[in-house]
């Protein structure tokens, strides 16, 4: 119904009611929003957005704690943004309703309770940017979504120990704003990966492979990815809370990487 709306001029929002319910639409988004741009030649545009909670933290279980990113990064003609505050939620959300392409828009459950001033006259926060939330000289930090505040959580440890990270929410995942992303690395030489999807197969795997092609002889030691435990999220809260980072978990990693020889 979306799809074929989007085909007659209507911007459609789909509320997923939570993003693990997507796979049930995987073909009608994959198949039918994400390619029919190409497919029809550039006759029809599809300005789609569909948004719905993800993510770990709320002790959901396995199938309403998905993080689908990995799952459709490859599916040509999606673009897919992560919000992580309350100031590019609204941005990031008028971007997406303007764009005449299909845009996953990921909102983390533990996310919708933040708060903070924004702007009352008109923003919108570029689908195609990635913001740096902290400079830095010593090592990169790639993060988006909740793992933006479990890294900030972290620098303050890293501060104090005499390290100097430079912090870059992604916030557009797809695609990556390697211009940003390269500038820092030139910079730092260093790589820290910190995601809440699985590491086998996840956002990072592809971030990390982009560097190697991009910028290997920039770099000054491997790309370390911190990321989710391979298994099914587990109802017990203690036994959740073990499966993705945590802000120590990312202290020790970015000690590690500085000090590469």
């Amino acid at each position: 119904m979306a799809v074929g709306a989007a085909m007659t001029g209507l911007r459609p929002i789909i509320e997923g009611m939570n993003m693990g319910f997507l796979l049930l639409a995987f073909n009608q988004i994959a198949n039918n929003g994400g390619m029919l741009r190409y497919t029809s030649g550039g006759n029809f545009k599809m300005p789609l957005v569909i948004r719905g909670p993800g993510g770990v933290g709320r002790q959901l279980g396995a199938e309403h704690s998905q993080r689908l990113e990995s799952y459709f990064q490859s599916v040509p003609g999606l673009k897919m943004v992560a919000c992580s505050t309350p100031y590019n939620a609204k941005g990031l959300m008028k971007a997406a309703i303007r764009d005449d392409n299909p845009v996953l828009f990921f909102e983390h459950v533990l996310l919708y309770n933040l708060k903070e001033e924004i702007p009352d006259e008109e923003y919108i926060v570029p689908i195609d940017k990635a913001e740096i939330v902290r400079r830095g000289k010593d090592v990169t930090i790639l993060t988006y979504s909740r793992m933006r505040h479990h890294v900030m959580q972290a620098v303050p440890t890293l501060v104090k120990q005499g390290y100097d990270p430079e912090v870059i929410d992604l916030i557009s995942l797809k695609p990556l704003d390697f211009d940003t992303i390269g500038e820092s690395i030139r910079k730092t030489h260093r790589v820290v990966i910190v995601e809440e999807c699985m590491k086998t197969g996840g956002l990072g795997a592809e971030i990390t492979a982009s560097i190697n092609d991009r910028l290997f002889d920039e770099l000054d030691a491997p790309v370390l990815r911190l990321a989710s435990q391979d298994i099914p999220t587990p109802y017990n809260g203690a036994l959740e809370r073990l499966t993705i980072v945590q802000p120590e978990q990312i202290v020790e990693g970015v000690k590690s990487i500085i000090s590469y020889q």
